[in-house]
C-alpha cells in the first residue's frame, strides 16, 4: 500500500492491516533500508509503516504487509510529530518506532517473536519496554566512509552510565537518564539534549499518549526502567544513526579517522551477546 502523505494514510481505512505489533520505521536516507525492514519482519511484526520521502526504489520482501508513506522525515522532531499523529489511530496496538539502519534487539529474539514479548509484557501489567540505543559503527572508515557496515559493525562494550532523573527538583520514581556510546565519546559534536541513549522503543498505544520532544512519554509510568516489585524485560536499538551523523556533519567528519577504541567490541547480531554484557535483561521472562 502506498500513500503520498500521513494525511492520506489517516483518511483511508487500515482494516486490511493484520492484527499484531506494528513497526513504524522512519526513513531519513538510503542506508540499510531493506535490511531494517527484513530484520523487523523476521522477528514477527505483523505490519510495517515505512515513512519517508526517499527517491528511488526500496527493495522490500514480496508479500510482506507494508505501507509506504511519502511524508518527509527531515529530523527527529519530524518523526516525533508523525508518531504522535499515529498513536491514536493504533489505540490498543503495540508499536515499535525507529529509523532506517536501526534494529530492535530483545532477550531470546532468535527463538521468540515480538508477539511473544508483548504478550508477556501484558501479563506483567506493563505497557512499554524500556530500551537503550546501542551505537553501531563501521570498523574501517576508509572502506565505509558513512560509518555504516553491517559486516564490520562494532559497538562500545563499556563506558555506559546513568543518573537519577529529576523534574522540578524532585527525583522521578524509577526513571533514569542513560549515557554512553558515540554520543558520550564525541560529546563535543553532540548537543546536550541529544546525548541520552535511553528510549522507549516499544509501547502499547492508547488514546492521548504522546511522545515528548526529549523522547519521553507523557505518562510517567511508561518512562520507568522497571515496575516497583521486580525487574522487567529491557531492549536495545542497535543503531548506525549517530555514526552516520558524525561522518556527515561538516564539524566532525574530518575530525574522526576511526570510531574504534580500546572499548570497542565486534557486534555479533545476537541477543545472547547483549544479555551476557548486561546491556539488555530478561527480567522474569524465562
Amino acid at each position: 500500500m502506498n500513500f503520498a502523505s500521513i494525511d492520506q494514510y489517516l483518511s483511508e481505512t487500515h482494516s486490511r492491516i493484520p492484527p499484531g505489533p506494528v513497526a513504524i520505521l522512519f526513513v531519513e536516507d538510503l542506508a540499510e533500508i531493506a535490511a531494517t525492514v527484513a530484520h523487523h519482519l523476521r522477528i514477527g511484526f505483523s505490519h510495517i509503516l515505512l515513512i519517508g520521502r526517499v527517491s528511488g526504489d526500496i527493495s522490500v520482501p514480496e508479500g510482506a504487509s507494508i505501507s509506504r508513506i511519502g511524508e518527509p522525515v527531515r529530523s527527529r522532531g519530524d518523526a516525533v510529530a508523525i508518531l504522535n499523529t499515529l498513536i491514536d489511530r493504533f489505540n490498543g496496538r503495540w508499536l515499535y518506532w525507529g529509523f532506517n539502519a536501526e534494529f530492535l534487539f530483545y532477550p531470546y529474539m532468535e527463538s521468540r517473536t515480538i508477539t511473544d514479548l508483548t504478550t508477556f509484557m501484558v501479563e506483567e501489567r506493563r505497557d512499554h519496554v524500556f530500551g537503550y540505543v546501542l551505537d553501531l559503527y563501521a570498523s574501517d572508515l576508509d572502506v565505509a566512509g558513512d560509518g555504516v557496515s553491517r559486516k564490520t559493525a562494532h559497538f562500545d562494550g563499556s563506558g555506559y552510565y546513568g543518573f537519577q532523573r529529576y523534574a522540578e527538583g524532585h527525583a522521578l520514581d524509577r526513571q533514569f537518564d542513560i549515557f554512553g556510546g558515540l554520543t558520550w565519546r564525541y560529546e563535543e559534536f553532540v548537543p546536550w539534549d541529544r546525548r541520552r541513549i535511553d528510549r522507549i522503543p516499544l509501547f502499547r498505544a492508547v488514546e492521548g499518549l504522546r511522545m515528548n520532544d526529549d523522547l519521553t512519554l507523557n505518562v510517567p509510568e511508561m518512562n520507568t526502567l522497571s515496575c516497583p516489585w521486580h525487574h522487567n524485560v529491557t531492549a536495545a536499538v542497535a543503531s548506525f544513526r549517530v555514526a552516520k551523523s558524525l561522518k556527515r556533519n561538516p564539524g566532525s567528519m574530518f575530525e574522526i579517522d576511526s570510531f574504534v577504541w580500546r572499548g570497542s567490541t565486534r557486534f555479533e547480531w545476537t541477543s545472547e551477546q547483549l544479555l551476557e554484557l548486561g546491556i539488555i535483561e530478561p527480567g522474569q521472562w524465562f
